[in-house]
């Protein structure tokens, strides 16, 4: 990962755009991290891959509440007590 000034980044914006594709580049405001730039194709991998994950828990939580015997009725009861 390649780590740049806010300058240097406005200055060469067309070469950054090209570097990106290969390689996130972190830009740095008043000497801290501030942004991230990464490709179309490499945001769209973390976002399915989150997605993913995500179904996975979502998936697994259904599984043991209903090998525990839990029901729609019973969670809905559930999220309905104070």
């Amino acid at each position: 990962m390649k780590f740049i000034d806010e300058a240097e980044a406005q200055a060469r914006l067309d070469e950054i755009l090209d570097e990106v594709q290969r390689q996130p580049i972190v830009i740095r405001r008043q000497g801290r991290e501030s942004a991230i730039l990464l490709s179309l194709v490499e945001f769209e991998r973390l976002r399915s891959n989150n997605i993913r994950a995500f179904l996975e828990l979502r998936n697994g939580v259904a599984r043991e509440a209903n090998e525990a015997g839990l029901t729609e009725e019973g969670l809905i009861r559930l999220l309905n007590e104070d």
